[in-house]
């Protein structure tokens, strides 16, 4: 049977308030470990980690939840978190972290986690507070974004004058792919005291362009978590853009559509070396709009440039173009078999079901 994890507002309360105070001491009612065990049961199912009895996996959930929790506050407190994060990381964060760690150890090599997610769905925030818990239990963990495979500037701009349907950086073909699979291959092939370069972009750069600067030697990197807002997604068939959702409408549309489709075989040898794949998915994939909206506005009212309402509305139909989410990212949600677990991300960016592809 197919784990699935729901957590409601109610709950979501309940538990952080019991959280803070065990925090403060070690010994708990019935009423305050009802709900503890609950979780924990429902979790560990979802993220395989059911072996232990559900009380001694309490134990170990709370032991871990206090190693990590002063770090993990001094970055949430000090950054945009409200409390309410403290039951993400309970219900998501230390879970996760615990298979990877897991996995990291069954495998004997450092392993890559692929997170596939769009705009505002917390893939740099899950970043950041899976290296912050792995660090603090002995993993070295390494952010690798697709944006930082991006092909330089100058590469780009022949690229345009080949194809100049690619007036923005991100669709399939802006990519070095060849740097990318050299580079989660290095990684996946640790050599403890040989320092790996790892490419890095600013999209900064060129107005707002971006192009490639130094890259970053790591080494000893034991976990790697590689998201972009299309890993993992695989081609799909010809057909289905005969019919395909808004704003793919006209016949331009539907060629541009499978051209993307087409150049995506390119990328599956990238997809190849990730040993998980986890979804980021919004309740409703329009959300990545009024995120975006919404991100916009805010770097407007600080006096940073930013783009209108109306270059939004086009800058994201060009996306929905090139990779539409209910063509590409629906399926792996909906059919086992390629993604590993999904998470619902609602309106206000809160993770709130957790489950494995098609429960």
């Amino acid at each position: 049977m197919l784990g699935r994890f729901e957590l409601h507002d109610q709950d979501e309360m309940g538990l952080q308030e019991i959280l803070l105070v065990l925090l403060e001491r070690d010994q708990m009612s019935d009423a305050e470990r009802s709900p503890l065990l609950a979780s924990v049961a429902a979790t560990a199912k979802v993220f395989g980690l059911a072996q232990a009895p559900v009380e001694q996996a309490l134990d170990e959930r709370l032991a871990r939840f206090r190693q990590v929790y002063s770090g993990l506050a001094a970055w949430a407190n000090a950054d945009f978190w409200d409390a309410a994060w403290v039951t993400t990381a309970w219900n998501f964060w230390l879970p996760l972290a615990m298979q990877l760690s897991i996995l990291r150890r069954e495998a004997q090599r450092p392993i890559v986690q692929g997170v596939l997610g769009g705009q505002g769905t917390g893939k740099t925030t899950l970043g950041r507070a899976l290296t912050l818990i792995l660090q603090a239990w002995g993993d070295r963990t390494f952010s690798l974004s697709l944006d930082d495979l991006y092909k330089t500037y100058a590469d780009r701009l022949q690229l345009r004058q080949r194809d100049p349907r690619l007036i923005w950086r991100g669709p399939p073909g802006t990519h070095d792919i060849e740097m990318g699979l050299s580079v989660l291959q290095a990684l996946r092939q640790r050599q403890v005291d040989q320092p790996i370069a790892i490419p890095r972009f600013d999209k900064s750069l060129h107005q707002g362009a971006g192009d490639r600067v130094a890259s970053e030697l790591v080494s000893g990197i034991d976990i790697v978590l590689f998201e972009g807002w299309f890993v993992g997604c695989r081609p799909v068939e010809p057909s289905c853009f005969e019919r395909a959702p808004f704003p793919i409408q006209t016949e331009a549309d539907r060629t541009f559509a499978r051209d993307m489709n087409a150049r995506l075989h390119d990328y599956l040898p990238l997809w190849n070396c990730c040993d998980r794949l986890l979804i980021l998915y919004p309740a409703d994939y329009r959300l990545s709009r009024v995120w975006r909206q919404q991100a916009e506005q805010k770097m407007r009212s600080q006096g940073k440039s930013g783009m209108s309402d109306a270059e939004i509305e086009a800058f994201v139909d060009y996306f929905w173009k090139a990779l539409h989410p209910e063509l590409f990212v629906t399926p792996l949600v909906r059919q086992p078999g390629i993604a590993d677990l999904v998470v619902e991300i609602d309106a206000r960016h809160r993770p709130q079901k957790i489950a494995q592809p098609g429960a």
